[in-house]
C-alpha cells in the first residue's frame, strides 16, 4: 500500500460516522438534489487534480474540505473550500498554483455541463439565443461546427496559474443574463474570441490554439468582445485637440463620451484651447484658462463609467510652452484649492527637444497664448524651434520663467503623484512612420504611452493591441526565435482583421482607422525570459537578447503586413509614410541591421506591395493579460519575489516560483528563509546563505539601476516603430534624482515614458481579480485612481 493511500485510509478513519441516532449528513448537488456525504470522493477529486504534482499534498487540502462538512452544504461551497486551501498554500509551494487552477477548472466545467452545454457549438447558440454572440459569428460556427467542436482541447487548460484563471472566469467568460451562470469553458471562451475574428475555419482553429497555449493573447477588449453582440475591440483613441471655440471644446467632449461609453481608453490633447487672462472678443471677457475645462471632462470622465463597468480612463496631454502648464502641473496636487483639482484624469507633459535643451543649459523658457501661437501645436523639429524662437523675438509670449524652475515642477508632480508622465514631442514625431509628409503631425499619446499616431480635427487614432507571451518562447537549449517568429506570423493578420469588423464609436475613429490601418503588437514575460535564461535583468547578455527579440518581432511584423499587402492592396495613406521613401524605423535611428542583406530585400518587397499596416509595433502595459498569461507584465524587471494578491476568494500570498525551484535545488527553500523574504519585503539580498550570482539574478526593481532599464528600452526603441509603456522607478524619489533620470531618458531619445513607481506605493503588490491581477504595484494600470482602467490598454 502507497503512502498515498495509506495516508487516505487515516483520513477517512479520523472523520467519525455519525451515531446511528443521529440523521445521515448530506450534500446539495448542483441540480438541487441531496446525496449522503461520501468522503471518499472528496479526497479522490482532489487526488486526481493532485496528478504530475509532485510537491502538492492532496490529503491536507482534502482534509481541510472535509472539515468544512455540515448537513445541506452544497457542492459549490465544497469546491470552493478546495479551491481556497490550495491557493492559500502557493506562498509555501507554487505547485499548489496549478492544484487550484486544476479544482477551478473541474468547477466550471460542471457549471457549463449543468445547462446541458456540452460542446462548443452548443455554447455558442445558447449565447445566441440569450443575444450574447452576433449571427456572423454563430452562423460561421454553425457552418464548421464539427470541426471547431473537435478542435476544442481541454488540456491545454492545464497551463493556466490559478489567478490567471481566477481572472478569466470572474471576468472575461461570458454568462447567461439571467442566472449569471458562465456558459463557456475557459477553452470556448479562446475559440469564441477565434472565430469572431477568423475569415476560414483553419484562421479559426490556428488562432485558437496560438491563445490557448497562452504564446499570445489580444487585448482585453478583444478578450471581452469578440464574436459577441458589441465587437468593440480596439484598446486606445487618441483625440486631437478641441480647437479654441465651445462648440469645438463641446464636441469634443461628446466625442470623448461615446468612445469611453464603449469602454475606450482615452488621449487628449489640449494644446489649442486659450490660457487664462486671454482677451474673449466675442464678450471682452477674460478667459479662464484651461483648468475649469478639464474640470468639467473630469466629472464626465467619471460619470460615463465604461458601460457601468468601471470609471472612464483618460490622459490629457498639454505642450510645455502652453501658460496655463503650471495650473496644469497643479491638478493632481493633494493640497490646495480642490475647485481646481482632478481626481478622474491623468495628465502629461507633451516636451519639445528645445524645451529640454533650455533646461541643460540653464535658460529661459517662454509661455505663449496659445490664440497667439496656433501653428506651433502642428510643428516639430528644426520648423518648430524656428518658429518658437521667431515668436520669441517678436515678444508675444505672455511671461518667461527658468526653464530649470518648469522641469523641477514637473518632476515635484512625478515625485508626488507619479502622473504628469514626460513624453517627448520631437523624438516621436521624427521617428513615426505616419509623419513622412508635411501636414501629419503627432499631437499626443495614448492612456499608456505606447501609441503614437497622427491625429487631426477629422481623425481620431485607433489601436487595437495584442502581445507575445515571451516566457512560452522559451527551450532548454534557449530562447526560440523560430516559434517567436511563427507566432508574429500568426497574430499580425488577427490584429488586422479587428480594424475591418470592430465597432467605432464616432465616424473620426473608424475614418482613421480604415486609413491608416494601425496595429500594436507588444510583448510580455521578458522577465521570465531571462529567469529562464537565468541571466540578471540588467545583464550585457541581457540586453542584447532584448533588442534582437525585438528586431525580430519587427521584421516578422513587417514582413506578414507585406504579405496581405501583396493580397488586399497597402493601407490608403501608405504613400504618406516614411515606409513609402523606403525609411523603416532603424533608418530614422541611423542604426544598421546586423543583416542588413535581409532588411534589403524586405525593403524592395515593401516598395513592390506596400504595407496593410501604417504601424505594427507597440508595447503596452499588459496588466490583466499577463496574470492569464501567467508570466510577468510587459517589458518591466519585478516589483518583488513576495506577490500579494486579492481575489474574490480570499487574499493570497505567492513567491517567485523560478526563486523557489532554484532554492529547491540548492537545498535552501525552507521555512526560515520563506520568513526572511516576508520581512524583506520581497527582496532576497539580505539573505547571505543564498549564493550571489542567485541574489544578482533574483533582485527587485528597486535594487536594478535606472539607467539599464533606459539603456534597454532605448535599444528597444530602435525597432519598435510606436512606443512603449516604460515605467520608471524610484524607492525615494528626490526632485534631484528624477531630474537626472529623465534627463537621461531624454538624451537616449526614448519617445514616452509612463508612470514614476516609488516604493511607498508598492510594498507587497496587491492585485486583485476584479481589477488588475498581476504582480505589481498598488494601482498597476493605467490610473492611480482607477486601478480597474487597465483594461482599456489590456
Amino acid at each position: 500500500m502507497s503512502a498515498l493511500q495509506t495516508t487516505l485510509a487515516d483520513v477517512v478513519e479520523n472523520f467519525p460516522p455519525p451515531p446511528e441516532t443521529a440523521p445521515q449528513m448530506h450534500v446539495r448537488k448542483r441540480n438541487g438534489s441531496l446525496e449522503p456525504v461520501d468522503v471518499n470522493k472528496i479526497v479522490r477529486a482532489v487526488q486526481r487534480c493532485s496528478a504530475g504534482l509532485p510537491h502538492v499534498d492532496a490529503i491536507r487540502v482534502a482534509s481541510r474540505t472535509i472539515g468544512g462538512l455540515y448537513d445541506g452544504a452544497t457542492t459549490n461551497e465544497l469546491d470552493s473550500i478546495s479551491i481556497q486551501t490550495a491557493a492559500s498554500l502557493i506562498s509555501e509551494e507554487p505547485e499548489y498554483s496549478r492544484l487550484a487552477a486544476r479544482l477551478l477548472h473541474a468547477t466550471i466545467l460542471k457549471e457549463v455541463a449543468g445547462q446541458n452545454l456540452y460542446s462548443f457549438s452548443q455554447s455558442i447558440d445558447s449565447g445566441e439565443r440569450e443575444g450574447l454572440i452576433n449571427a456572423t459569428t454563430a452562423a460561421f460556427v454553425r457552418a464548421n461546427a464539427r470541426k471547431l467542436n473537435m478542435a476544442v482541447d481541454d488540456s491545454f487548460s492545464d497551463r493556466f496559474e490559478y489567478f490567471g484563471l481566477r481572472t478569466v472566469y470572474d471576468r472575461y467568460l461570458l454568462r447567461h443574463p439571467i442566472t449569471r451562470k458562465v456558459v463557456e469553458t475557459p477553452q470556448y471562451f479562446f475559440l469564441r474570441v477565434a472565430c469572431g475574428l477568423a475569415q476560414s475555419i483553419g484562421d479559426a482553429i490556428s488562432f485558437y490554439r496560438l491563445m490557448a497555449e497562452l504564446s499570445y493573447l489580444p487585448s482585453s477588449p478583444t478578450l471581452f468582445n469578440s464574436g459577441t453582440r458589441h465587437a468593440q475591440m480596439s484598446s486606445c483613441y487618441l483625440i486631437d485637440s478641441p480647437k479654441d471655440s465651445l462648440d469645438s471644446i463641446y464636441d469634443t467632449y461628446k466625442q470623448v463620451a461615446l468612445l469611453s461609453k464603449f469602454s475606450g481608453g482615452i488621449g487628449l490633447a489640449f494644446h489649442r484651447v486659450r490660457s487664462e487672462g486671454s482677451l474673449i472678443r466675442a464678450t471682452n471677457g477674460l478667459s479662464n484658462g484651461i483648468v475649469p475645462w478639464l474640470r468639467t471632462l473630469d466629472a464626465s470622465v467619471a460619470a460615463v463609467n465604461q458601460g457601468g463597468k468601471r470609471k472612464g480612463a483618460c490622459c490629457v496631454y498639454l505642450e510645455s510652452w502652453h501658460d496655463d502648464i503650471e495650473q496644469f502641473l497643479e491638478m493632481k496636487d493633494n493640497t490646495g484649492d480642490q475647485a481646481r483639482r482632478t481626481y478622474n484624469l491623468n495628465l502629461a507633459n507633451w516636451i519639445p527637444d528645445l524645451f529640454m535643451r533650455r533646461v541643460e543649459a540653464d535658460a529661459a523658457w517662454s509661455l505663449f497664448d496659445p490664440k497667439d501661437v496656433p501653428h506651433l501645436t502642428d510643428l516639430f523639429g528644426e520648423e518648430f524651434d524656428r518658429a518658437y524662437e521667431q515668436a520669441e523675438a517678436q515678444g508675444i509670449f505672455k511671461r518667461q520663467i527658468k526653464a530649470r524652475d518648469l522641469y523641477a515642477r514637473m518632476m515635484r508632480t512625478l515625485a508626488e503623484t507619479g502622473n504628469g508622465w514626460m513624453t517627448f514631442k520631437d523624438a516621436t514625431n521624427t521617428k513615426c512612420n505616419q509623419t513622412g509628409q508635411p501636414g501629419n503631425v503627432v499631437h499626443l499619446s495614448n492612456l499608456c504611452t505606447e501609441i503614437t499616431e497622427v491625429t487631426s480635427s477629422a481623425e481620431t487614432a485607433v489601436c487595437n493591441l495584442g502581445s507575445v507571451n515571451l516566457a512560452r518562447h522559451v527551450t532548454p537549449q534557449g530562447f526560440d526565435f523560430e516559434k517567436l517568429r511563427a507566432t508574429v506570423r500568426e497574430a499580425v493578420p488577427m490584429l488586422d482583421r479587428v480594424i475591418d469588423i470592430n465597432y467605432y464609436p464616432v465616424t473620426q475613429a473608424s475614418d482613421a482607422n480604415h486609413r491608416w490601418r494601425p496595429v500594436g503588437l507588444g510583448l510580455m514575460g521578458l522577465q521570465d525570459v531571462f529567469f529562464q535564461l537565468r541571466m540578471p535583468f540588467d545583464s550585457p547578455e541581457a540586453r542584447v537578447l532584448s533588442a534582437k527579440i525585438q528586431e525580430e518581432i519587427y521584421y516578422e511584423a513587417l514582413s506578414a503586413s507585406c504579405e496581405i499587402a501583396e493580397k488586399n492592396g497597402p493601407h490608403p495613406a501608405f504613400q504618406e509614410t516614411r515606409a513609402a521613401q523606403g525609411k523603416l524605423q532603424f533608418d530614422l535611428w541611423g542604426v544598421t541591421p546586423e543583416d542588413p542583406a535581409r532588411w534589403d530585400a524586405l525593403k524592395q518587397r515593401i516598395a513592390k506591395h506596400g504595407l496593410r499596416n501604417s504601424l505594427l509595433i507597440a508595447i503596452a502595459p499588459t496588466a490583466t493579460i499577463a496574470s492569464i498569461a501567467g508570466c510577468y507584465e510587459c517589458i518591466e524587471p519585478q516589483v518583488s519575489n513576495l506577490f500579494k494578491r486579492e481575489t474574490l476568494s480570499g487574499e493570497f500570498l505567492q513567491v517567485n516560483r523560478y526563486l523557489v525551484t532554484e532554492l529547491k535545488e540548492r537545498g535552501l527553500w525552507k521555512e526560515e528563509v520563506r520568513n526572511r523574504i516576508k520581512l524583506a519585503e520581497g527582496s532576497v539580498q539580505g539573505i547571505d546563505e543564498l549564493p550571489e550570482d542567485l541574489r544578482a539574478i533574483y533582485r527587485t526593481v528597486w535594487e536594478i539601476p535606472m539607467r539599464s532599464i533606459i539603456d534597454m528600452g532605448a535599444d528597444r526603441s530602435v525597432w519598435i516603430d510606436q512606443s512603449q509603456s516604460l515605467n520608471l522607478f524610484a524607492e525615494s524619489p528626490n526632485i534631484g534624482r528624477l531630474s537626472s533620470m529623465y534627463m537621461y531618458a531624454w538624451k537616449r531619445r526614448l519617445k514616452t515614458t509612463y508612470y514614476l513607481r516609488s516604493r511607498p506605493a508598492t510594498r507587497i503588490a496587491k492585485t486583485t481579480v476584479q481589477k488588475a491581477a498581476v504582480p505589481v504595484a498598488d494601482a498597476i494600470a493605467c490610473s492611480l485612481e482607477n486601478p480597474g482602467s487597465c483594461e482599456a490598454c489590456q
